[in-house]
């Protein structure tokens, strides 16, 4: 942990040299990375390159920043314009992707009793109104995860071990297809 990187400086020693990509929740994601070009360069990298990502809680949201008009996209969300919002959502790479994200409800229950304060826009209304088609669980606050291709979303914290169980599957499921490659 002494040894941060900046997305910048990870971005110019090389992409290649990381087999999967982990974003958390929490608000970064919501306020930060989800307009963040370096965020989406990241992004982009391991989608092109099948490489696994693992997004938990609020941090499925940073999936937009691979979109070409991230910035414009949040921004009509905030505004509520959902048409211009599907407009600069146009060629995102995720889109018709099966995720997950923190619920509504369960927002709901972090605004009014922890927070105290309202979310910019509605997360799972966004990743939807972007193109993907975003599944929840039944059961607020339980465990939730969902793989699709090199995605893995986690609904919640409490989907922190299952989402660690899928990302560690897949990247071992990745050094054996490269094995098979040899």
């Amino acid at each position: 942990m002494n040894q941060l990187r900046t997305l910048g400086l990870v971005i110019e020693e090389g992409l290649d040299g990381y087999a999967a990509v982990f974003v958390p929740g929490g608000q970064p994601p919501v306020v930060d990375l989800i307009q963040e070009p370096e965020a989406g360069e990241i992004l982009r990298h391991f989608h092109q390159h099948l490489k696994p990502t693992a997004l938990l809680c609020h941090g499925p949201i940073a999936l937009v920043s691979a979109m070409p008009h991230a910035q414009e996209f949040r921004a009509a969300l905030i505004a509520g314009d959902e048409n211009k919002a599907k407009e600069w959502a146009k060629g995102w790479q995720y889109a018709g992707y099966k995720m997950t994200i923190f619920s509504a409800s369960e927002e709901k229950w972090v605004e009014n009793d922890s927070l105290h304060a309202k979310m910019y826009f509605n997360m799972p209304y966004a990743l939807d109104t972007a193109g993907g088609e975003v599944i929840n669980g039944s059961v607020d606050f339980e465990p939730h995860v969902i793989v699709d291709r090199e995605l893995i979303t986690g609904q919640n914290p409490r989907s922190d071990h299952p989402i660690a169980a899928k990302l560690v599957e897949a990247l071992a499921d990745g050094r054996r297809s490269a094995a098979k490659v040899r």
